[in-house]
């Protein structure tokens, strides 16, 4: 079966504010190790748009209509102090969610073993009612939301190694037990959420971890926590929010992940749903803000993804 890749022109047209993290040079530095040979065999697709009863299974319908009527024509509108719009923002946020219901779609359906949607901006921030952290929809959510709710999945599971806690998702799912979102994370550090006690209904399942901690802390997070619960869900779709600033490279945060511990943890997510969903995997860019790292880290994540498609 096939390893599909979603991406879309307007990830590079969201131009965020001079000295911004999250900027264009991250979907660049993406697009370079998109166009390696080794994944020559991928399917490439653009990421169609997404529509808007899509968006409002996991976004209220004021907060919809508040940043559709935020884009400004042109400089730059502020949603909140990290969080920037420009013209074309909104349809790259669109694309971006747009991405995540055709990869499900495609790994749901069998056209696809794997699935990763190399777009931007991010989205596990955002929550139901407000944009936060670099995102404006909750992309990875909208695309769970989808195969729940139109192509009859029973659960999701969503693993998120971002080094910021996803508390976007953590919201949206706090009362649907379809999903289990599990999460590690760095703590203290941004939002501020992700303590292990938030376990909305028993379907949250957070594991903060100290700074400077690495590779060991990973693979101990993972055995211990992450991997059994993820499996007693009994998942029909894995998930990835696969963001890749726990890089020890990484401006934002101090964990101390390798290339390596990037894919081990991709490994590792692949074999459960090898064991327990017939191998459906959607993975979605989040963070990662080392150029290098970032490269590094998608490289080894796709090279991951790609096998398990073969």
């Amino acid at each position: 079966m096939s390893f599909n890749i979603y991406t879309h022109p307007s990830s590079h047209l969201h131009v965020t504010p001079p000295g911004h993290p999250e900027r264009v040079a991250r979907i660049e530095a993406v697009d370079k190790v998109l166009a390696d040979p080794k994944f020559a065999g991928a399917v490439r697709l653009e990421a169609p748009d997404v529509t808007n009863a899509q968006i409002l299974r996991a976004h209220d319908e004021a907060y919809l209509e508040l940043i559709t009527s935020n884009v400004p024509e042109e400089g730059w509108v502020s949603i909140d102090p990290d969080t920037h719009m420009v013209a074309e923002s909104l349809t790259a946020a669109r694309r971006a969610a747009g991405a995540n219901v055709a990869a499900v779609t495609d790994v749901v359906e069998g056209r696809a073993q794997a699935a990763f949607c190399g777009v931007r901006p991010p989205g596990h921030h955002a929550e139901r009612d407000r944009a936060m952290g670099f995102c404006l929809l909750s992309s990875i959510c909208i695309g769970a939301l989808h195969g729940i709710e139109d192509l009859g999945l029973g659960r999701v599971a969503i693993m998120d190694f971002d080094v910021h806690h996803g508390n976007g998702t953590q919201d949206i799912f706090w009362e649907d037990p379809r999903v289990l979102f599990a999460s590690t994370h760095q703590m203290p550090l941004f939002p501020g959420t992700g303590a292990k006690g938030e376990t909305g209904e028993g379907n949250i399942v957070n594991t903060p971890l100290d700074p400077h901690t690495g590779g060991k802390e990973l693979r101990m997070a993972f055995e211990q926590r992450v991997l059994p619960a993820l499996a007693a869900h009994e998942p029909d779709l894995i998930m990835i929010s696969a963001g890749f600033d726990a890089h020890a490279s990484d401006p934002l945060a101090n964990l101390n992940w390798t290339t390596d511990d990037f894919r081990w943890a991709t490994e590792r997510l692949c074999e459960l749903a090898a064991d327990k969903c017939d191998g459906r995997v959607v993975s979605t860019l989040e963070g990662g803000y080392d150029l290098d790292g970032l490269a590094e880290s998608v490289t080894a994540h796709l090279e991951v993804l790609q096998a398990h498609a073969a």
